[in-house]
């Protein structure tokens, strides 16, 4: 059996080129099957179970509290693996093809205002010195570009175009592509990257970001600081990096930015990923609507 695993898990890494941390989103999603499965009918190995095991599996998540959306990132993990079992030959049906996945319900993306967004950069103090100004930086580029927060960590020296005002990221699959940024933006860089020679003038690290020892940014560290600036300027529950990139999407869409421009920038494989954020702008129309329009009042 961890054969097995261990062979999947290199076909995402090698064939697929997943991220790391999505191939260990799967590894805890089948762990935690493979005890479900142990623990509830003594069967030791994933190619043994049946649909209704998965079914019943399903049950006690969404039993459990579980979102459903989290419910079906699990499933996916099993629907991958059990797909490469069936092309290696380890069993003869795939069992989730008797399986529905539960109904994600319709959530709009969540994001920062334009107004709490001005406070963010006017009013917020990110402190003196280097790290006061990478912390800046950062949620400036976040905001600026839409990037996640992968691409953002990834970003090296040589991934700054000064000349044409783009940044180059390794996006998901390995996808590289062009993010164009700001003039302004552009000044704010090269004041980062003099004063980033300056504070660490002998380090060989490429990264574009860096710590405030001087090594590679890593996720939790981005996420921190990313939610201390944004708990400064809004009250809403969620406030990652991942919301930077929706605020990015939402405010393009809301005046006016073509659709399959925003696909492109973002990294989106299907223009669908991209329609999610023209939501929030009809949702805002229908309140004006509302508002405004003598039939729409009751």
């Amino acid at each position: 059996m961890k054969q097995k695993l261990k062979s999947f898990f290199q076909y995402l890494e090698l064939e697929k080129r997943y991220a790391s941390h999505t191939i260990q989103a799967y590894r805890n999603d089948l762990e935690q099957f493979g005890l479900y499965l142990r623990t509830t009918y003594t069967i030791t190995a994933m190619e043994n179970a049946q649909h209704i095991h998965i079914r019943s599996w399903i049950v006690s998540m969404l039993e459990s509290g579980m979102n459903t959306t989290s419910v079906n990132r699990k499933l996916s993990a099993l629907k991958s693996y059990y797909k490469f079992s069936l092309k290696r030959n380890w069993l003869a049906i795939n069992p989730m093809n008797k399986v529905i996945m539960p109904k994600n319900a319709k959530r709009l993306p969540a994001f920062i205002t334009n107004k709490s967004m001005a406070l963010l950069f006017q009013n917020v103090d990110f402190g003196e010195g280097f790290a006061g100004f990478r912390n800046c930086l950062m949620l400036e580029t976040l905001y600026a570009t839409g990037m996640r927060r992968a691409e953002l960590i990834g970003l090296t020296l040589q991934d700054v175009d000064m000349h044409h005002c783009r940044f180059r990221v390794m996006g998901k699959g390995s996808k590289e592509r062009m993010i164009p940024f700001s003039n302004l933006l552009k000044k704010t860089l090269e004041e980062y990257i003099e004063l980033r020679h300056k504070t660490f003038p002998n380090i060989e690290k490429n990264s574009l970001f860096l710590t405030d020892k001087g090594n590679s940014l890593y996720p939790k560290f981005v996420y921190n600081i990313v939610k201390r600036y944004l708990s400064q300027v809004t009250s809403q529950e969620q406030r990652s990096p991942h919301v930077l990139r929706h605020t990015f999407a939402t405010h393009l869409t809301e005046n006016g930015a073509d659709l399959n421009a925003v696909k492109e920038i973002l990294g989106h494989s299907s223009l669908a990923s991209t329609q999610i954020y023209t939501h929030n702008s009809i949702e805002k129309l229908k309140k004006v609507y509302e508002q405004a329009h003598p039939k729409a009042k009751k």
